[in-house]
């Protein structure tokens, strides 16, 4: 009996459809899609001996073999795993990296319980491809602009204003400057690259015209945007948003003292205050060559003093002290050397209601 297949990506995507990926957890790590959950045919131990005997005694002792390795009460563990995913997804499909032997297998032990599933044809592997694919062939699909401003100017905070955006920091969980990093490790490539294309094709979907990116460049943190992709983006109008520099420390305390030791505190508890210091330094330190070693010595003291005086009193005020020099004397040199080169690009700039009013009047 053939049993269902599909092989309409462009609608896994669109419509968000579950999926269960029953490759081995090794394999799921290296790279999977934002809409998938790795409830695995086998584990990494048993597959590892699986292809040991493929490869020394050919695919019928290898099936053989896996088949014995999950059998009993091993196999109805895995397929009570899916039941219970497909009862509370009951759009849920599965796939194998190539759609091959194990999602077969898989797919015929569910539909022996009476759930009928489907499976994806040609796997992850196939799906990997159109995303690929997507990602590549995005010119003429949208109009990108980019916001820019200079750090703290509050960019983010006004695209989450928006509908119509691409949230790189978001997808690639990293705030995209030197102090960028998050307690969460940031995706693989694979996994970035696979949510970029999610987020775009779902946005094109709905309809927009006009897709809003900030101006990161082409990398955020450890991960880069696909050059095809990246050359599309850099071909987008620059709007600026200018902040007061006031109002820029106050943003940039907001999220890198305020919400940072927040969340360092509610990651690592009662050593989280210290883990926030220790990466704030370790960021102060990486741009020491580009500060010069006197204000590199001086905004480290004020920040010393500052998480003293927070120790001591609770007091988290004098924090801003060592924001303003590093914003002044580190970002704001860099930006307006790179904004001056890039000047012609600039089709509008202004406070956030004036940038904000444009690019709605402009999408």
């Amino acid at each position: 009996m053939e049993l269902p297949l599909f092989d309409n990506f462009e609608k896994l995507v669109t419509e968000r459809i579950p999926l269960i990926d029953v490759r081995a957890p090794v394999e799921f790590a290296k790279g999977a899609f934002p809409t998938a959950v790795n409830l695995p045919l086998m584990n990494d131990k048993e597959r590892e001996l699986v292809g040991i005997r493929y490869k020394n005694n050919g695919n019928e002792a290898a099936v053989k073999l896996g088949h014995e390795l999950v059998s009993g009460e091993v196999k109805a563990a895995r397929i009570k795993a899916w039941c219970d995913f497909i009862d509370a997804n009951p759009n849920a499909m599965l796939y194998c990296f190539r759609g091959g032997q194990r999602s077969r297998i898989s797919q015929q032990w569910l539909h022996e319980e009476g759930y009928p599933v489907v499976r994806i044809k040609g796997g992850y592997k196939a799906f990997r491809h159109f995303l690929l694919q997507q990602l590549e062939s995005m010119q003429g699909r949208f109009r990108p602009v980019l916001l820019g401003g200079r750090t703290g100017s509050g960019k983010t905070l006004l695209l989450h204003e928006l509908q119509n955006i691409v949230d790189l920091e978001g997808l690639a969980k990293h705030r995209g400057s030197s102090f960028g990093r998050r307690i969460e490790p940031q995706p693989t490539q694979i996994d970035f690259e696979n949510l970029l294309a999610f987020d775009l094709l779902q946005k094109l979907h709905s309809g927009y015209e006009t897709l809003i990116f900030e101006d990161e460049g082409k990398n955020v943190g450890r991960l880069y945007l696909p050059e095809k992709l990246f050359q599309v983006v850099a071909q987008g109008d620059l709007v600026v948003l200018e902040t007061p520099m006031q109002e820029r420390v106050q943003i940039t305390f907001d999220e890198y003292v305020t919400e940072a030791q927040r969340e360092y505190i509610t990651y690592f508890h009662e050593a989280g205050l210290t883990r926030w210091a220790a990466d704030i330094r370790s960021g102060i330190d990486r741009i020491q060559r580009r500060l010069g070693s006197e204000r590199h010595r001086k905004i480290k003291a004020i920040f010393e003093e500052a998480y003293q005086i927070q120790q001591n009193s609770g007091d988290t005020e004098k924090h801003k002290a060592w924001i303003e020099p590093l914003l002044r004397d580190y970002y704001d040199p860099m930006y307006d050397y790179q904004l001056a080169k890039r000047a012609k690009k600039v089709a509008f700039r202004g406070d956030k209601e004036a940038v904000k009013g444009y690019l709605l009047a402009n999408s």
